[in-house]
């Protein structure tokens, strides 16, 4: 029979904080709120221990600058915060409702054709971005850029979306003559594939009959799949969902996260990218 209304008070601590342990961190909060013996429970150490992820020790590790806890509950939450880590080439966050793990690589971590070629990227700081810099494309014809990261590294038995984040200049120019190509893949499995158009959701562009004729036949060459969206986010970045996926936690595969726009053999720049982001979809 189990234990309701004050007789639940009558429970040893241990047993209320092995209950709260198999809940969620939103649950806990909402816990702590309900007595105050619920509140001194939910902040002891091995309740949030138990909603930090296993390897949370190297990820600490990892941190550009120290962290500072004086409890688990503690930790929790600085998490939550996003940290910088290898290098500050990448970041690290906890989601709040769960304790998911989600990382953005920062441009750095990306394989970028022609990347390190000045003519083609610029590489440079700006106050938006979380890492020291970022790639803006100056011009190319080929534009080429892939993610990879391993499943071990996420917390399992959960659904990902891969999002590519990035501005778009006022100064840009033919990143939305042809849809990009875009395609995510896990291990041996066949890589989905959709199609976006790099153009800030807020834009109007007058088209000609002539303008959308050519747009049309450029659009043939392409592959058929999903037509993705740009979105403004709340931190003022554009992102594109590049593709889910669910991680089982059976493995360490191998993440493949692309954009690709080598079709329309015409110049283009004016596109800025902080990096892609690897995050729990709710």
């Amino acid at each position: 029979m189990v234990a309701t209304g004050e007789h639940l008070y009558d429970l040893p601590e241990d047993c209320i904080s092995s209950i709260i342990c198999l809940t969620s961190p939103r649950d806990a909060i909402k816990l702590s709120l309900v007595s105050s013996i619920f509140r001194s429970v939910a902040e002891l150490d091995c309740v949030w221990d138990a909603f930090l992820p296993s390897d949370w020790q190297h990820i600490a590790t990892k941190s550009v600058t120290p962290l500072k806890f004086s409890s688990k509950r503690d930790l929790f939450f600085c998490l939550c915060n996003s940290i910088l880590i290898d290098d500050g080439n990448k970041s690290f966050a906890l989601d709040k409702l769960t304790g998911k793990k989600s990382y953005v690589m920062s441009a750095k971590e990306l394989s970028i054709l022609y990347g390190d070629e000045p003519t083609h990227w610029n590489w440079k700081a700006i106050p938006e971005s979380r890492f020291a810099e970022v790639a803006e494309l100056k011009t190319i014809c080929r534009l080429e850029i892939q993610g990879k990261m391993k499943t071990g590294d996420l917390s399992p038995n959960t659904t990902y979306g891969a999002y590519l984040l990035m501005k778009i200049s006022d100064r840009s120019f033919g990143l939305d003559s042809i849809p990009s190509e875009i395609s995510i893949s896990v291990g041996d499995q066949e890589s989905v594939s959709s199609t976006a158009y790099l153009r800030h959701p807020k834009s109007k562009k007058l088209e000609s009959l002539f303008y959308r004729n050519r747009v049309e036949a450029l659009k043939a060459r392409v592959k058929k799949g999903e037509e993705k969206m740009v979105r403004e986010r709340e931190d003022g970045w554009l992102e594109i969902e590049i593709g889910e996926f669910f991680n089982g936690g059976n493995g360490d595969e191998e993440i493949i996260m692309k954009l690709m726009e080598v079709k329309g053999y015409h110049i283009k720049g004016g596109l800025i990218i902080e990096g892609i982001e690897l995050r729990p979809k709710h």
